[in-house]
């Protein structure tokens, strides 16, 4: 009997497994027992865990997996539904092992080059989906060497729903699918050109440091909102939106229509079991910026619980970074950015890597991305995996204080206090109770390390704002270098 690796899953579609290069229909017919996708030869497992194989079989077949890790025997039974399902326990990370599938009727199938290590799925718009090689004439700095020194001995894999080989594939899908389209790829300069420069500098950081194999999971859709990469029931707090478009024969628009991405890019992967997850998304949404944030947050928890980790599982995301938009001055970007400070507070165990200091307002896509990847590595290796001795989180605003015609701002997480001192800081603006603005003057208190604002125009002040534009200056930092998050003191547009 046949056992074949990698179907496009129960609900998949004929055009997608043509685009993707997998076998066809007939085939399908012919195949007794067979597997997703990421469950494929060199795949990289969560170590110490519960792993789940799954797949379709023939009714009343028993299929049966052995790790050469621990050489266990598990096995399943094959549902009338054509379904089965088995879990296998991962021990510490190292590697690489094979693990024999069989469904006990002729030849056994013997996934090869598996590793165990850390495992983060990383999901967004653009700035989360461009290669180290960068898009079409838009270069990423520093990439071009950093590919050419990869080799396949490092243990850092990539799966990516988003390209095959340099071509990009796009998949949605009206119902939550099982499996999509992708293969794991190795640390080779041709797939590492091709693989999330954010996502795949984050997993080499990891690997470095902690000296483990790094696997990640790749999907996302440039320009798309954060709607799409929602579940039905995870939107269902939020009135006001329709999903006609989930109907069968209605048109769909994969970047702004709710959960076309959900179903097709993150559902396939909920039964494989990761560390956390990586997102980098928001630029799409300026337009509903004060509603960004609870979006965020039930969509966070929608996935945690489907993928069964609870809020053990960290979520850390990319400050989106300045660009001009509708103008330097305009506020849509300030306003995304707050709402993606806001949503530290109503999800657990996450943090945010700031970009306010790495960003072109003329390129929505920054060239550096070692910056943001660099400070998501810092939040994983400190909140998850528990390392001291340096800094993660950017100082964020706590409380102000009005006193003597000046506005004291008090912040956290700058534990050896705010820089640089003995000068004048740009990016601030205070207002009195008329609600204007005007450019003002601040520095650090050298007793205190309060920031204290003020401005010969307000003598008597009300708020303050920092860095609340598309292009703002910012200025302020803590010992480890980590920007001051943008904040404004006032409410309303």
């Amino acid at each position: 009997m046949e056992i074949r690796t990698g179907f496009i899953g129960l609900l998949g579609r004929v055009a997608l497994c043509a685009a993707m290069g997998v076998a066809g229909s007939s085939t399908w017919m012919s195949a007794r027992v067979t597997l997703p996708h990421v469950l494929s030869d060199g795949m990289v497992l969560q170590q110490r865990t519960d792993v789940k194989l799954w797949g379709k079989g023939i009714p009343g077949d028993k299929v049966t997996a052995v790790p050469t890790w621990n050489g266990v025997r598990s096995e399943a039974k094959v549902g009338n539904d054509s379904l089965w399902s088995m879990e296998i326990v991962t021990p510490s990370a190292g590697g690489p092992y094979d693990i024999r599938i069989s469904d006990g009727d002729g030849s056994p199938v013997v996934l090869k080059d598996v590793l165990v290590g850390e495992v983060w799925f990383c999901a967004g718009q653009s700035n989360m989906e461009m290669p180290m090689k960068g898009f079409d004439r838009q270069p990423l700095k520093g990439m071009n060497g950093v590919i050419a020194k990869a080799k396949p001995t490092t243990p850092v894999r990539v799966f990516t729903t988003d390209s095959r080989k340099g071509h990009w594939v796009r998949t949605s899908a009206k119902t939550a699918q099982t499996d999509v389209g992708g293969e794991w790829w190795d640390n080779t300069p041709e797939n590492v050109a091709n693989t999330s420069a954010v996502a795949y500098l984050f997993a080499r950081y990891i690997n470095e440091v902690l000296d483990v194999p790094v696997g990640i999971i790749v999907s996302s859709l440039g320009g798309s909102r954060i709607e799409p990469w929602m579940s039905r029931e995870a939107m269902a707090e939020f009135p006001g939106y329709s999903y006609d478009h989930l109907k069968e024969d209605a048109k769909e628009n994969a970047w702004n229509d709710p959960c076309l991405l959900f179903n097709g890019k993150v559902s396939p992967f909920t039964s494989f079991p990761v560390r956390g997850f990586l997102w980098y998304q928001g630029e799409s949404n300026r337009h509903n910026a004060d509603m960004y944030d609870r979006l965020m947050a039930a969509m966070v928890k929608d996935w945690r619980a489907r993928w069964g980790g609870g809020e053990s599982m960290p979520f850390y995301f990319v400050e989106i970074a300045p660009f001009r938009y509708e103008g330097e001055d305009g506020v849509s970007a300030a306003k995304l950015r707050e709402a993606q400070a806001n949503a530290l507070r109503l999800i657990p165990n996450s943090g945010i890597a700031s970009t306010l200091d790495a960003g072109n307002y003329n390129f929505i896509h920054p060239v550096d991305k070692d910056t943001p990847a660099e400070r998501l590595a810092w939040l994983a290796l400190t909140d998850t995996y528990g390392m001291k001795g340096f800094g993660a989180h950017s100082p964020r605003y706590e409380s102000m204080e009005v006193k003597d015609g000046k506005i004291y701002i008090n912040v956290t997480d700058a534990p050896s206090g705010l820089c640089p001192m003995w000068t004048s800081l740009t990016g601030f603006e205070i207002a009195g109770a008329d609600k204007k603005f005007y450019p003002a003057f601040a520095e650090i208190e050298e007793k205190t390390c309060r920031l204290a604002v003020s401005s010969k125009d307000v003598p008597e002040p009300v708020a303050v704002r920092y860095c609340y534009k598309n292009v703002p200056e910012p200025s302020v930092y803590n010992v480890a270098g980590l920007p001051l998050l943008p904040f404004r003191t006032d409410e309303g547009d």
